[in-house]
């Protein structure tokens, strides 16, 4: 199991991150990565390093029990529960791309203060304000699930925390402070992560 949980990320890494870049590209000459947000030791800048780190940790997790040194957890490693991870798992990634494409031309890995890009409302972005972060936590869950060793774990909860300060610190002051009132607006109606939960009612 752990040889197919280092594939589902190879497929998610190429084309969540590869692929996309390549279209991105394509259609607007940049590749769409902006890089690590505020300064060394800021939150800004621990939400960036977390996401590699959290890849990082996810990654090793499934070599270390594939080399036999880090043994799945008894209680959760059944056959069922493995079986739902990889669902999860090629779900988180189909959505990821989806949400992807739903966001057409603005699409970007990481925040670049100096640029106004599009706010976009349309497609599942209508449902969530974060679809493709909700789609990555799905998919973590899933290797979590398919390799349910305790670094697995741990990289799922880095990758939860990191995404928490990215939204929160990095891209939602961003998005007020370019969009105003329509962001507003936007996060008033709409969910964070899923629908209905994580709206704001009141202005900031």
């Amino acid at each position: 199991m752990a040889l197919v949980a280092l594939i589902l990320y190879f497929v998610f890494g190429v084309l969540g991150f590869g692929w996309r870049s390549w279209q991105q590209h394509r259609r607007t000459g940049s590749t769409g990565f902006r890089g690590i947000s505020g300064r060394p030791g800021s939150l800004e800048w621990l939400a960036g390093v977390g996401f590699i780190a959290a890849i990082v940790v996810g990654v090793s997790a499934a070599l270390l029990q594939l080399t036999g040194v880090l043994p799945p957890l008894d209680i959760v490693a059944a056959a069922a529960i493995q079986a739902a991870g990889i669902v999860l798992a090629i779900a988180g990634i189909g959505a990821t791309v989806y949400a992807q494409n739903d966001m057409g031309e603005s699409w970007r890995i990481g925040v670049d203060a100096r640029e106004t890009t599009t706010l976009v409302r349309g497609g599942v972005f209508g449902w969530v304000r974060n679809p493709i972060f909700t789609a990555m936590l799905v998919f973590a869950a899933g290797v979590a699930l398919i390799i349910p060793n305790i670094m697995a774990l741990a990289g799922f909860a880095l990758l939860l925390a990191t995404i928490e300060l990215q939204v929160r610190i990095v891209e939602e002051p961003y998005l007020l402070r370019v969009h105003g009132h329509d962001y507003r607006n936007y996060t008033a109606t709409t969910g964070r992560f899923l629908p209905g939960i994580g709206r704001h009612t009141t202005q900031r």
